[in-house]
């Protein structure tokens, strides 16, 4: 089963005001205004992004833009929304390479692959799966729906990555596993923004206190499912 299927079937309702291009010219177009929108969060954040300037980096008109996006709020949603599928992705791949025993396995890749992110994709380290500071910019109502228009952004995050964990996580509660996976990635999310604040690349010792920190918490979670290390 592909990581699409799998992360897809516990996905709930995209952020509204999303639309999603069906003709190739128009999938290209909308490619490169979020391309656009990763760059230039990179270059002035997500506070000081404009959906003017983005249009102007894309090369498309900015009618053409609110074809696609109400605005900033949704610009950045959609971002967000393709920077996990394509995490779900690159982790499923890992997964397969790896083959990972138990859900301490599945926790250092996951980890892995989320710093990889950060240090290599362009945008990622100011919208992740959210917005990745502290201030909400302008014309954002809500940063912590983002991904879904009912579920909060980690909620969200891990009903998908549950889907994808599949049989390393069989032995589980669905309904523990769920929020125990939602506090694992507030938890994870609040150590890798501090590596991540101290140095560009991530503080190698706060991402392996990350891992540790989430593996001990799920292995409580789960009533000692995970295997010693």
């Amino acid at each position: 089963m592909s990581a699409d299927t799998r992360s897809h079937r516990a996905a709930g309702q995209p952020a509204p005001g999303r639309r999603r291009p069906v003709q190739q010219r128009s999938q290209e177009r909308y490619g490169r205004i979020l391309d656009a929108c990763a760059g230039l969060l990179d270059e002035v954040g997500a506070t000081a992004l404009t959906t003017k300037e983005v249009a102007h980096r894309a090369q498309v008109p900015i009618g053409t833009l609110y074809q696609f996006f109400a605005g900033k709020e949704d610009l950045l949603a959609a971002l967000a929304g393709r920077n996990l599928d394509h995490y779900l992705q690159r982790l499923d791949r890992r997964l397969l390479a790896a083959a990972p025993v138990g859900p301490a396995g599945f926790t250092d890749l996951a980890v892995d692959e989320f710093v990889t992110m950060k240090r290599t994709v362009p945008g990622f380290g100011q919208v992740d799966f959210g917005l990745a500071g502290a201030v909400v910019p302008a014309g954002v109502r809500d940063d912590l729906h983002l991904i879904d228009a009912d579920l909060d952004n980690n909620t969200a995050v891990a009903l998908r990555l549950q889907a994808l964990g599949g049989e390393v996580f069989a032995a589980a509660d669905p309904v523990a596993l769920t929020l125990g996976l939602r506090v694992a990635l507030e938890a994870a999310d609040a150590v890798l923004k501090l590596a991540f604040r101290s140095e560009p690349d991530g503080d190698p010792a706060l991402i392996v206190e990350c891992k540790r920190l989430v593996r001990c918490y799920l292995a409580e979670q789960l009533s000692g499912t995970l295997p010693p290390r």
